[in-house]
């Protein structure tokens, strides 16, 4: 007989995968206290690539599993070991309206605490913060891009 946590669970699940179909998303998670759900689709190898990286300074498109790069050969950019990633599956933004000035800009320094920019997931826009003090050396996000959880967004020194 089923319990009531195994219940919450796979209502969970369902949940999950309505998000993952209404928001044309590959995979999404979820962690909370002891419980991690995981949905993703299945994919051909060939979609399996790995995203490529862009700088917000340089504004080039980022690449996308479903639209692979024209060059076979091209590999995706180091994650570098100091960037902050997404803690979340969403969509980032860099202001907290499209009228409003980005929470930072390259150059600026900031406080332990800071809001660096905006993940929405699920209609909930969560923080993401700065761990420590610091300056913005890069801004790897591109606002309203879609981001996986542990996607590199931004660079404090």
């Amino acid at each position: 007989m089923p319990t009531a946590k195994s219940k919450l669970d796979i209502s969970l699940v369902r949940e999950l995968a309505a998000i993952l179909r209404e928001a044309d998303l590959g995979e999404v998670e979820i962690e909370h206290d002891d419980l991690r759900i995981r949905v993703s689709k299945a994919t051909s190898m060939a979609a399996a690539a790995a995203p490529v990286y862009a700088s917000t300074s340089v504004a080039a498109p980022v690449a996308s599993a479903a639209a692979p790069s024209a060059s076979a050969e091209s590999t995706p950019a180091a994650v570098p070991s100091n960037a902050i990633t997404s803690p979340m599956v969403g969509t980032v933004y860099l202001s907290a309206d499209p009228e409003s000035k980005a929470f930072v800009a390259i150059g600026d320094k900031v406080k332990k605490g800071d809001t660096l920019m905006l993940i929405e997931a699920m209609k909930t826009f969560n923080p993401v913060e700065a761990p420590e003090a610091g300056t913005v050396k890069e801004i790897i996000a591109v606002d309203g891009q879609p981001v996986e959880f542990g996607e590199p967004l931004i660079i404090v020194e």
